[in-house]
């Protein structure tokens, strides 16, 4: 499993985002991306769901928290959350996180700081940050 991604900038997203499907996933279900605002959480959790297969309009759930797609080529269902206006775990726990995070379908969390003691164990936690040159690091722990 790969440790960390650099994207040098944004035409090179879709080829950081097939890598990290080869090598990053494995067979790891639930995903929670670590970022400032504006670090490219969405952008990336949107090529990826681009290369899984996923044809509709891909964007952040900021007000619906959870947004749900299906691969083309699989038929595979995705989950994308948006925790950032989850003020409580609570919150989240009526949502009923926890079934989707326990469903086998793949889950792409962004904010997950804001329901971390919901997180499966096997969470694979990643961390985005901007180098402030365009390129953005990705260390995957």
């Amino acid at each position: 499993m790969i440790t960390s991604l650099c994207i040098p900038d944004l035409s090179s997203i879709r080829e950081a985002a097939r890598d990290f499907i080869r090598n990053g996933m494995g067979d790891r279900t639930v995903f929670a991306f670590y970022g400032k605002m504006g670090a490219g959480k969405t952008t990336f959790i949107k090529a990826i769901c681009e290369e899984l297969g996923v044809e509709d309009v891909i964007n952040s759930p900021t007000f619906a928290i959870v947004n749900e797609y299906r691969s083309a080529h699989t038929g595979e269902l995705i989950y994308h959350f948006d925790f950032y206006r989850i003020q409580k775990q609570s919150e989240a726990q009526d949502l009923g996180v926890e079934d989707y995070f326990y469903s086998g379908a793949l889950c792409f969390i962004e904010w997950p700081e804001n329901a971390e003691e919901l997180l499966p164990d096997d969470t694979v936690r990643l961390s985005i940050s901007a180098c402030g040159d365009g390129r953005r690091e990705i260390r995957i722990h």
